[in-house]
C-alpha cells in the first residue's frame, strides 16, 4: 500500500486491504453496519449489496485476489459526517497473468464508524478501457 495516510481512516483502509489479503470474510463483513449497502460498478453493471448476506456474496469473489498492490492516486477525508473518497492504482495476480486497475471507492460511515455506504467504482478496468 502506497500513499495512505496516518489518520483513522487511512487505519481503517489499511485493514480493510490486509482483511482482503487475509481472506477474512468475517474481519470484512466487521466493518460494515448490518444494514451496509455496497454498490458495484466491477462488471460495466451496477450491483447493489445490501446487508451482511449479500455483502458475504460480493466479498467472496473478493477475496480470490492474489497479489494485491494499491496505491492512492487522491484521498479525501471528511469528520462530520465520516467520509471517504479515493481513488486508487491497483495491480493483482489473475490467472491470466499481472492486471492492473484503477478504483475509485467512497464510503460513509455511520456513527459506530462502520460502513453504511460503499461506492466501489471501477474507473479503468484490467482490459484497458475507462468507465
Amino acid at each position: 500500500m502506497k500513499n495512505v495516510p496516518d489518520s483513522k481512516l487511512g487505519n481503517l483502509y489499511r485493514e480493510h486491504i490486509n482483511l482482503i489479503l487475509k481472506k477474512d470474510i468475517d474481519g470484512l463483513l466487521a466493518q460494515y453496519a448490518d444494514d451496509g449497502l455496497l454498490i458495484s460498478s466491477f462488471e460495466k453493471t451496477p450491483k447493489y449489496f445490501r446487508g451482511r448476506k449479500e455483502l458475504e456474496v460480493h466479498f467472496q469473489g473478493i477475496l480470490g485476489i492474489e497479489g494485491l498492490d494499491t496505491e492512492i492516486a487522491f484521498w479525501a477525508e471528511t469528520e462530520n459526517p465520516t467520509t471517504l473518497m479515493i481513488v486508487e492504482a491497483i495491480t493483482m495476480q489473475t490467472p491470466g497473468g499481472e492486471a492492473k486497475m484503477r478504483f475509485a471507492d467512497s464510503w460513509v460511515l455511520n456513527d459506530e464508524g462502520r460502513i453504511q455506504i460503499h461506492f466501489a467504482g471501477m474507473t479503468q478496468y484490467p482490459d484497458g478501457s475507462v468507465a
